[in-house]
């Protein structure tokens, strides 16, 4: 990498969004803690964007942890591998957070398993170098991401591999690390941030070796001043510029921190390459890491679980495949007052209708709501107010959008850009009619024709 990487544009910040109570302070001081190995995992088949991936694995079959169980056959698509030493089980179906149900892979613990200090270790500790890079040719970290298959771990969960390609019409200029985590509760990032900066560092550096570019910057917003002092020393020789911006939801959306850091906007269906960026969450560059200098799949993840209606918040590094009901049993379980579970975060998460659903490679977050903090409003008429319009990150026009999809007027979704929408639930939140504005425009993209 270059002594320095040149002027960040950026005004750090970007138009529109709001500033909802973070509650991030229920989580932010515990370190990140090891869960017991679980007795069985349910692996799901389809847990990123893109095609299913096939199982490779029969009935009653002895696997080591990281062995292969699903091979991804599409390009968009990612492999998914044994979290932990058992026997495969039938071939199941599982409801995952969003409410699709998809086929899985149940996996029986069997012999011994890696554990406590030990996983976190294999995972997480260790050296990362940052000089010596060279050696892996821009192909062969492309090949390992792959195989290992790692998918963004911000949400979105989509295959990291095909982000690494290299495009020749669309060349790189920016790798863009995200490290904002704007979504409310939710602090796995920054813990991992903050305790294993190293492997972020070292999976940006091989990251933007793969595509090309010739500048890395990582984006924390300045609510997380002990994150962005860890990235930098982690940093410190590489030329890689650790860059603060504004606290501002939702500051993690590419669309949005790509304007706030670099001046740059995406056009409206387009995507970061088409201004010569590509971006990857702090998670995602630290299990490149893993998978191109170790060789190890994706089998494991940091997840916060919060809120006012869990007993203890904490972060845990946890096996993909684990039940969200033994993450919140770890935690201390509900308490009384608890009345909703959301995977993910409260803006943009999905509410859990059962607890025995899987943590996927895409959970980052479990949130559990009181029954004060859910309790709303009925939804009234909307009044044109205008606010959801004066909200919206995107430019949208969230009413026109959530109503044509009411009413199965798909010409005017499509007019008014409803594959735009990020479901980032701004609208909704500033919405004094309690308009169900995301619900509605999930529901739409879900039933839209695909003519």
């Amino acid at each position: 990498m270059p002594a320095t990487i040149g002027v960040v544009r950026g005004t750090g910040t970007f138009a529109r969004g709001l500033h909802p109570p973070d509650g991030k302070a229920l989580a932010a001081a515990a370190a990140i803690e090891v869960i017991a190995s679980p007795a069985e995992v349910q692996v799901p088949l389809l847990q990123h964007t893109g095609a299913p991936c096939v199982p490779v694995v029969k009935n009653r079959q002895a696997v080591a942890a990281g062995d292969l169980l699903g091979k991804a056959e599409a390009f968009v698509s990612a492999a998914v591998h044994a979290p932990i030493a058992g026997k495969v089980g039938r071939e199941a179906r599982v409801t995952l957070p969003n409410g699709r149900h998809v086929a899985a892979l149940s996996l029986r613990a069997d012999g011994e398993q890696l554990d406590g200090e030990a996983l976190r270790a294999d995972v997480l500790g260790g050296e990362w170098p940052t000089t010596g890079l060279e050696a892996h040719a821009p192909e062969q970290i492309v090949q390992a991401v792959r195989a290992a298959g790692v998918v963004g771990l911000g949400g979105a969960a989509f295959p990291t591999h095909v982000k690494l390609t290299r495009n020749p019409q669309r060349p790189t200029e920016v790798l863009l690390v995200n490290g904002s985590e704007c979504e409310p509760y939710l602090t796995a990032d920054y813990r991992l941030m903050v305790e294993a900066p190293g492997p972020i560092v070292t999976g940006a550096l091989l990251a933007a070796r793969a595509v090309g570019a010739g500048r890395v910057l990582v984006a924390i917003e300045d609510n997380k001043p002990q994150a962005v002092d860890a990235l930098r020393q982690a940093a410190g020789g590489t030329g890689i510029e650790i860059v603060p911006v504004r606290t501002k939801y939702p500051m993690g959306g590419e669309r949005q921190l790509i304007p706030a850091v670099l001046g740059r906007e995406v056009p409206t269906g387009g995507l970061p390459l088409d201004v010569g960026v590509v971006v990857l969450n702090v998670g995602t560059a630290a299990a490149v890491a893993r998978a191109v200098l170790r060789g190890k799949p994706l089998t494991h993840r940091v997840v916060t679980v919060s809120g006012h209606g869990v007993a203890h918040p904490r972060n845990l590094l946890v096996p993909v495949g684990i039940s969200c009901r033994e993450l919140i049993d770890a935690c201390g379980g509900l308490r009384d007052d608890a009345a909703r579970v959301v995977a993910g975060g409260p803006m943009m998460g999905f509410a859990l209708g059962e607890l025995s659903t899987p943590v996927t490679k895409g959970t980052s977050g479990i949130t559990v709501l009181t029954a004060a903090e859910v309790a709303q409003a009925a939804e009234m008429p909307c009044v044109h107010c205008g606010r959801c319009v004066d909200v919206c990150p995107l430019h949208l026009v969230p009413t026109r959008i959530a109503l044509a999809a009411r009413h199965r007027d798909w010409e005017l979704a499509r007019r008014y850009h409803i594959l735009a929408c990020m479901e980032c639930g701004c609208c909704a939140y500033a919405c004094p009619s309690r308009l169900p504005l995301v619900q509605l425009i999930r529901m739409g993209k879900a039933l839209l024709p695909r003519s």
